[in-house]
Order: structure tokens, then sequence, then C-alpha cells
């Protein structure tokens, strides 16, 4: 079932058909929580409220944008309360690594998941999606809604902060 089929379904009273949905995005979806969170036990939160979020508002998806562009607006959003709501509750207590760590793992890669998670979160968004996922400049423009420069200008102030980051966490080990 594709996706178009799939919201049809779901859209004419079958909850059942948002399964395909929620199957075909849920670890995509997971990956960028944990971008924009840095903790895979609130990005896991975020992702199962976003899909919360999508299936009641699917009545009003416009047809003629994809799925997961629309989807990950909503994502973002409940990220961002998520992060909000967690600096109020001062539960910053450690965060989690982007991937589990192994003891073949060079320096470089555990300095790269180190830096990533120093970055602002939407540094650290920008760069995942382009680099992790393979976003064009022109998709991210769209996404963010913003112009292709402007993206062009954050990635590069971004990568220049990861890179400062990847540098000094190498001195440290």
């Amino acid at each position: 079932m594709d996706d178009a089929n799939a919201i049809r379904i779901c859209q004419a009273g079958d909850s059942d058909a948002f399964r395909h949905l929620v199957e075909r995005y849920e670890r995509q979806a997971v990956s960028h929580a944990v971008a924009i969170l840095g903790c895979r036990d609130d990005a896991c939160d975020a992702v199962q409220d976003a899909f919360v979020d999508a299936f009641r508002s699917l009545k009003r998806f416009d047809s003629t944008r994809p799925f997961y562009s629309w989807f990950y607006v909503l994502l973002r959003n409940r990220c961002y309360k998520t992060a909000a709501k967690r600096r109020e509750t001062d539960n910053l207590d450690e965060t989690e690594i982007l991937v589990s760590v192994s003891p073949e793992q060079s320096v470089e890669a555990l300095a790269l998941e180190a830096a990533l998670l120093e970055l602002q979160s939407e540094d650290r968004e920008l760069i995942t999606l382009k680099y992790l996922d393979g976003f064009s400049y022109d998709e991210l423009a769209a996404q963010f809604n913003v112009p292709k420069g402007t993206v062009m200008s954050r990635l590069f102030y971004a990568r220049k902060k990861l890179m400062r980051l990847i540098g000094d966490s190498k001195e440290r080990s």
C-alpha cells in the first residue's frame, strides 16, 4: 500500500491503514527526533505523540504534499515542546549517545557523536538531515520554510561549530 492510499483509507474511517504510515516512517522519525532532542527515550515519546497528532489531523491533510514532509512539521513541534518541558523540569542529568558505543568504535566516531550532542538542536537537526538523511539544500529550504541561501549559511556555521567541537573532544581524549 502506498501513502496516498493509506491516507485515503484512513480519511474514509479505517484507522488500521494508519499503521502503514507508522511502520514506514517510525524509524526515520525516531532518528530525526533523537537528532533534535539528543535523548532516545524523549525522542520515542515525541514520535509517538506526533503520530497521534497526525492521526487526529489527517482529515486536514493536503494530499498534494508528501506525508512525511507534513508529518515532520508535527514531529519537530513535538520535539521542541518536549525540550521545553525538559528545561522546565531541569531534568538534563545525562544525555545519550546517538549510537550505542562498542569497543571497536574509533576515537573519531565517538568524538563526532559527542560533538553532535553538544551542538544546539537546530544545528544538530540541520546536519543530521543533510548528511545522514541526504536532504538537498532545496529540500531543507522547503522543510524549514527559509531561502536556500539561509540553509547554506546555517549549515556552514553548524559544520564550523561541529569541527571545532570534534577537535576539542579529541584533545580531551
